[in-house]
């Protein structure tokens, strides 16, 4: 009698979490190409493994302006939308025509952010920006504007069978008492570009960034968690604050003795990487910590001993793509050893990785990229962990 595929990987995921991993040191085996047009500014992408082992990678699509004789293609623009493709080898192979996850009926749709949930669910979140002349938005002095660009905020979407659907959007609520108001004059809801995590005790934990003032610019990082897989949320405390650094594009973890952490970016600290760690289930974080590395921004996983595989951008020259390989405390980032994934970048316009473990016991790490400043599109990086 034949097992089926998916009860075969579920045995797969319990045995990987049993195997004892002794001193095994990263190893990168090639790169790929998930997607490229050169008619479309791809970025910011995000991956999950699904329980039958194929692999879903979301990303930001746009117009690719040089395309269509403009000087420069930007961040924000009033056409772009969510996708995603599909691998059912391992990352061998990938769709070739991107399947729509949403496209927001005011335009400027950003960083769709994949979660799998324990009952195979998913989430994607999301935020945007929409166009709008500016000297009408510069007439409001509470709602954040970038050039001709006003921002609406973060929303989710919810699927129930594996991408081909989605239901949404969902409006998150705004970190209580923050002034701030969207495109529509209403609280600015809630947003983040990075992984959250289901935690063991059945919350959905979402590090969300927001202004700090109306003055500065500045944002800082706030935890906010759903008992119902991200259909509501309710606020819990700071993350991180400081009254001169910026914190925002956060990633979450859960480790094997529960300590919840995030890796924050930054800005005003010399691009350095910050962690901020909760010993109590989330309802207080202790002191942010400077790494003293520069990353832009992050993703982690649990490795099958619980050391911590963290991957992150570069935009310095070198650019590319790194990572490094914590205890499973995260406590030894100061010595810890950075691996250079690529450096074969074109310019800073680049990185916002994401890893998933594989079927095959290997890791994706996937990202954007570009070569001489030519076409940003979707790459990756297949790793496996060999015996030292």
């Amino acid at each position: 009698m034949s097992i089926p595929k998916q009860i075969c990987m579920s045995l797969l995921v319990v045995f990987l979490s049993t195997i004892p991993v002794i001193a095994q040191e990263l190893v990168k085996e090639k790169d790929i190409v998930i997607y490229q047009d050169e008619r479309f500014y791809s970025a910011f992408p995000s991956i999950i493994m699904r329980p039958d082992g194929e692999l879903i990678t979301a990303f930001r699509r746009a117009p690719e302006r040089r395309y269509l004789g403009e000087a420069s293609t930007d961040h924000t623009d009033p056409n772009s939308y969510l996708v995603l493709v599909r691998s059912q080898d391992n990352g061998e192979t990938w769709s070739t025509e991107p399947e729509l996850i949403f496209a927001h009926p005011f335009g400027g749709s950003q960083d769709p952010c994949l979660i799998q949930l324990k009952n195979n669910n998913l989430l994607c979140s999301s935020y945007g920006w929409a166009r709008i002349q500016p000297e009408v938005a510069e007439k409001i002095d509470t709602i954040v504007h970038d050039g001709g660009f006003v921002f609406m905020g973060g929303y989710l979407l919810q699927s129930e069978d594996g991408g081909k659907h989605w239901s949404g959007p969902i409006i998150p609520p705004p970190v209580p008492g923050k002034t701030e108001q969207n495109l529509f004059k209403e609280p600015c809801p809630a947003y983040n570009r990075g992984p959250m995590w289901e935690g063991r005790d059945g919350l959905l934990y979402w590090a969300v960034a927001c202004r700090a003032d109306s003055e500065s610019g500045r944002t800082e990082v706030h935890l906010m968690v759903s008992p119902d897989g991200g259909s509501t949320w309710d606020y819990r405390c700071p993350i991180a604050t400081d009254p001169e650094i910026t914190f925002n594009e956060t990633a979450l973890i859960e480790t094997q003795k529960g300590t919840l952490i995030a890796f924050l970016r930054t800005a005003y600290l010399d691009d350095h990487t910050v962690v901020a760690r909760s010993e109590d289930g989330g309802k207080s974080f202790l002191p942010w910590e400077d790494t003293g590395f520069k990353g832009h921004p992050h993703c982690a996983t649990c490795l099958p001993d619980g050391r911590i595989l963290l991957v992150y951008g570069y935009r310095h020259k070198p650019y590319g793509i790194r990572a490094r390989i914590l205890d499973p405390e995260a406590t030894n980032f100061a010595d810890s050893t950075e691996i250079v994934l690529r450096e074969d970048g074109g310019n800073s316009d680049l990185g916002y990785p994401w890893v998933t473990a594989m079927a095959d016991g290997r890791y994706l790490v996937v990202y954007y990229f570009n070569q001489d400043n030519g076409i940003r599109h979707i790459a990756g990086s297949i790793l496996s962990l060999n015996s030292e």
